[in-house]
């Protein structure tokens, strides 16, 4: 039998130290790895949109049930070398604002008023119609690996893969506010802004978004991430 062989990205030796006491080998990126190990969110969001060859562990990758602990880091690579892992497909996102911006995401896209106690009025729309229109700090959209993360701690539910996208007002003016999940694309309006408002992609600062600019957020390829048995 081939030995196990793991690329790593953000590693700070945690990751190489457990490959190796659980038998595996760590090779490059470029090396025809079995598995990529990553170590942090901002490893793992570089990882997925660099569109990887083998299935991704992330590693303190936010929060949700895609990311294994850092504790747990030793006994999750320990299951991937032995083969009781198995890959689920996430969805990642294409961020387009008008006609022109494009960004690409694997957790979240957020519209955010820049200015503190400066309150905006949003729109969603998805399938063709108004979903709502509200007053609010901001809203996040996240993807299912994302639903753990802002979104959650602004009040959304995690969700599974393959269930859509989750749709959370920040900060809502009124105190009885819905929170969505929604299909495979949702398009953010700025219907009024009473300071600048900016679309934060992935914990990045991607501009300013002009009121009535239409900011669509659709789910574009998909990344394996590994899932184990203790997760």
């Amino acid at each position: 039998m081939s030995e196990f062989r793991a690329a790593l990205s953000g590693d700070d030796g945690t990751l190489r130290a457990a490959v190796e006491a659980a038998g595996g080998e760590v090779v490059a990126a470029d090396a025809d790895p079995d598995a990529v190990a990553t170590l942090g969110e901002r490893a793992l969001v570089e990882t997925a949109l660099g569109e990887p060859a083998a299935p991704v562990l992330p590693v303190d990758g936010g929060g949700g049930p895609h990311s294994v602990p850092r504790a747990e880091a030793s006994e999750a690579l320990a299951s991937v070398v032995a083969g009781d892992a198995r890959p689920v497909e996430h969805a990642m996102l294409s961020v387009t604002v008008g006609e022109d911006r494009r960004e690409r995401a694997l957790l979240d896209a957020t519209l955010m008023t820049v200015e503190p106690a400066r309150i905006s009025e949003y729109a969603v729309d998805a399938g063709g119609r108004r979903v709502d229109r509200f007053r609010s700090d901001g809203v996040v959209v996240a993807t299912p690996a994302g639903s753990g993360g802002y979104a959650r701690a602004a009040g959304g539910s995690v969700i599974a893969p393959g269930t859509g996208l989750s749709v959370v007002p920040v900060s809502p003016f009124a105190t009885m506010t819905d929170t969505w999940v929604l299909g495979e694309e949702v398009v953010l309006r700025v219907e009024r802004d009473e300071a600048a408002v900016r679309l934060i992609v992935d914990g990045d600062d991607a501009g300013v978004v002009p009121p009535e600019t239409p900011v669509s957020i659709a789910v574009d390829g998909r990344v394996a991430l590994l899932r184990v048995p203790e997760a």
